[in-house]
């Protein structure tokens, strides 16, 4: 059961901004002001705006973490909160935290890089490392919360968050843990961050017009925005949400994984992974395609991903595609990486919860062959949403896909 969600990205610094903000069609994307971008390709990044870590971290212990551990703690903070879930020592050994980030701390990597070369080796700071390992997010969550039981963090690129969630609930259902408290965070909008993906020729470079640079199945996109953030849910076995009175938001009920073995960076042909993993999710959780309403895609707003996508999303639903409702909300909030799929997962358990679909904004001419049923631009209401898939891809051919149902007594 989802009893809590935490959201930070682009467009909002809780949930429930992000949510409307994400209803009202608003973008996050904007020109970069973490550092001077002016001689990069590109310039544009969704980066979390007013953002104080002081709000939630004592002033010495920041420059213990990177920023994308300070992320995860304030997205945690949210779902712990709303969750309403106490964590007592009776309890500390069943709760769990299963955190994960396709890069971890970029800032820190680069500040002690040049630290070292400016200095020498003795002006590396102590804390280096573990400010910028991936599972000290994790780590620091679990401290925060006195959550003693399982303790891991995935780094799978921007299958990340999607795989946390998902063998967070899988701890649960075989027992290993009565509750999660589990997703992504990232923080690559740095120099080398966004240098990297540049190099790559992966990045918009629509820099004079960054609100309508991320669209999804667009004739017109020309590569993905970074954005940075956290999402992060709490996951509680029925019973004891049950018992202890929780609000239920939606239950989880089908998690499937898949490897492409085919390219570091580019889908398999027909995007033949992401077909299994999604056909994987649906028997997991065994239900039929027919029942499937609504898929928050992956959906990057790269030619290649964006078309193999939908062409999987057909594979595996038959002429029921057609009937679905597919969008992107990476249009609003940009590409998480590691932190993307936790931020979906949240979003779609609100989609069920409100039964509205979010959009996909910017799509104005969509490709050849892009011709599901994408949101448009304008969120829909709808009153018979029961199931949502949301789905994550990875570099290196991993995929990830988390279903969740509509919580009805």
């Amino acid at each position: 059961m989802v009893t809590g969600i935490g959201l930070i990205c682009g467009v909002g610094n809780t949930s429930d901004v992000v949510w409307q903000n994400v209803l009202a069609g608003k973008s996050g994307v904007a020109k970069i002001t973490h550092f001077d971008a002016a001689e990069f390709s590109c310039q544009i990044a969704a980066e979390v705006k007013g953002f104080d870590p002081l709000n939630f971290i004592e002033k010495k212990e920041i420059k213990k973490m990177g920023r994308f551990i300070h992320l995860a703690i304030a997205a945690a903070d949210e779902a712990m909160r709303m969750s309403g879930l106490v964590v007592t020592p009776e309890l500390s050994e069943r709760v769990g935290v299963h955190i994960g980030s396709g890069i971890g701390g970029f800032d820190v990597i680069e500040r002690e890089h040049a630290a070292l070369l400016a200095g020498g080796p003795r002006k590396i700071s102590p804390f280096f490392i573990p400010a910028s390992i991936v599972n000290l997010a994790a780590g620091h969550v679990s401290m925060r919360f006195q959550a003693k039981g399982p303790n891991e963090a995935t780094a799978t690129a921007c299958t990340t968050s999607a795989h946390s969630i998902g063998d967070a609930y899988k701890i649960i259902q075989r027992c290993d843990a009565d509750a999660m408290i589990a997703g992504g965070t990232e923080a690559a909008i740095t120099p080398m961050g966004v240098g990297g993906f540049a190099a790559m020729r992966a990045l918009s470079t629509r820099n004079d017009d960054p609100e309508r640079a991320s669209r999804p199945w667009d004739k017109d996109r020309d590569g993905f925005v970074v954005g940075e953030g956290a999402g992060i849910v709490v996951l509680e076995e029925l019973e004891m949400a049950k018992a202890r009175g929780a609000k239920i938001m939606a239950e989880i009920v089908g998690y499937g994984m898949s490897g492409d073995a085919y390219h570091i960076t580019s889908p398999a042909p027909n995007h033949e992974g992401g077909f299994r993993v999604m056909m994987n999710t649906m028997r997991d959780a065994k239900i039929t395609p027919e029942q499937i309403g609504y898929i928050n895609a992956h959906g990057t707003s790269t030619d290649i991903g964006d078309r193999l996508e939908t062409i999987a999303i057909k594979r595996a639903f038959g002429d029921h595609a057609y009937n679905l409702a597919v969008s992107s909300t990476k249009s609003m909030t940009g590409h998480l990486l590691g932190g993307a799929g936790g931020l979906e997962a949240g979003i779609t358990v609100l989609a069920l919860r409100d039964q509205i679909l979010p959009p996909t904004i910017n799509l104005e001419n969509p490709d050849e062959g892009c011709d599901l049923d994408y949101v448009p631009k304008v969120a829909r209401k709808t009153q018979n949403l029961e199931y949502a898939l949301s789905n994550s891809f990875g570099f290196g051919g991993t995929n990830g896909s988390l279903l969740f149902r509509r919580w009805t007594e």
